[in-house]
């Protein structure tokens, strides 16, 4: 892991020399200070060698600087109201690239589950022309029915895990017809060749508007994710179904507590139950993101109980789940003290972090 720090400052150190040279920084780009010099990631390392490692990571509005006529994009485009510009989306590509490269170790993580992305061309940039171009990821993207064109999509490498299928389930509430969100993005997959995987990636409804106001529509996006969750489980009991995303909620809200059933590690598990692995750390004030001095753990891996309670077979190794809080994705928080997430924008202002969120993740591993 020693080896894996230096690599890190070594890219970074190389990055940022390459965008000195393509391009002056404007006074308000903030460089990546925080992320210069060796840390010690250690804490992230996978219980197991053998072990996949699957994450979900909001990206935090990766746009391009083009307009497109059918969302609305209008503040990302060149020369908008947030000053988005091609270096500054190449710093923010190269930005995630780093993050997710040390999140797997030299092993780069099997499937990663991305939101607020606004295209599959952005994806394919954040693939290709990064130190991301290595680990051959193929894309899963599909455009949503989101006002502002934000999607669900997620990049996957096909020598760690077969894609067998995958689909995208609509959010249509009848009480709201003309409402529009993100898609559910439902994949099943084989790992270690022989196991299937259920695994759906979310961006739920935000709280605009208030949470009593906002919340009925992502019991909603539950309830539609827990019908299908009940039909592969009728199939199969021990089914191994894996849900992670931005959720909008916390574990211990209706949706994620009562619908979808996630329960805390310590829990008596019921079939039909899943282990929220955020729970106990959310229980403790840690979080994914902030909002004012209030630390929420929007973003969440929960499993169904026979990934958790199984001795032989296909388990989550170790036992538990991270978030991928790095150092160089933290920054002080000047207005409510501590630390917060490293973000692209805060408003209209450009800081030049990485994003409003951490990246969570979850490793699987064969236990003999």
């Amino acid at each position: 892991m020693k080896t894996l720090a230096l690599w890190i400052a070594l890219l970074t150190i190389g990055s940022s020399a390459c965008s000195a040279q393509e391009v002056q920084p404007d006074s308000d780009e903030i460089s990546d200070a925080s992320a210069s010099g060796a840390h010690d990631l250690s804490r992230f390392e996978r219980k197991s060698a053998n072990a996949i490692r699957l994450a979900f990571y909001n990206l935090e509005n990766l746009f391009d600087t083009e307009n497109d006529s059918l969302i609305n994009d209008e503040e990302f485009v060149a020369g908008g109201v947030k000053g988005w510009s091609e270096s500054r989306f190449r710093h923010k590509i190269n930005n995630h690239s780093k993050t997710l490269i040390a999140l797997g170790g030299w092993d780069a993580p099997a499937m990663v589950g991305f939101c607020e992305v606004e295209n599959r061309e952005v994806i394919h940039r954040l693939i290709t022309e990064t130190a991301l171009k290595d680990a051959s990821y193929q894309i899963i993207h599909k455009n949503s029915p989101d006002r502002r064109g934000i999607d669900v999509c997620l990049i996957y490498r096909p020598d760690k895990i077969r894609v067998l299928s995958h689909q995208y389930r609509p959010v249509i509430v009848p009480e709201d017809p003309g409402f529009k969100t993100r898609d559910v993005l439902y994949v099943q997959g084989l790992v270690f060749e022989k196991d299937t995987i259920h695994l759906f990636y979310n961006h739920w409804p935000s709280r605009w508007g208030g949470q009593q106001t906002s919340e009925p529509k992502r019991i909603f996006v539950a309830n539609l994710i827990r019908s299908m969750c009940d039909s592969i489980l009728r199939s199969n009991p021990n089914s191994n179904i894996l849900i992670s995303g931005d959720f909008n909620d916390e574990p211990g809200d209706k949706s994620m507590a009562e619908v979808l059933r996630g329960k805390r590690r310590d829990a008596e598990l019921k079939p039909g139950d899943f282990v929220n692995y955020m729970f106990e750390a959310w229980e403790k004030g840690e979080g994914t993101e902030k909002y004012q001095e209030h630390w929420g753990m929007l973003d969440q891996w929960l499993v169904s109980r026979a990934l958790f309670k199984r001795e032989k077979g296909l388990v989550v190794d170790g036992g538990e789940a991270g978030i991928f809080n790095a150092p160089w994705l933290i920054e002080k928080d000047e207005r409510y003290l501590g630390e917060k997430p490293y973000r692209t924008f805060s408003g209209p202002k450009y800081l030049g972090g990485h994003s409003d969120h951490f990246p969570v993740y979850i490793d699987l591993v064969r236990k003999k």
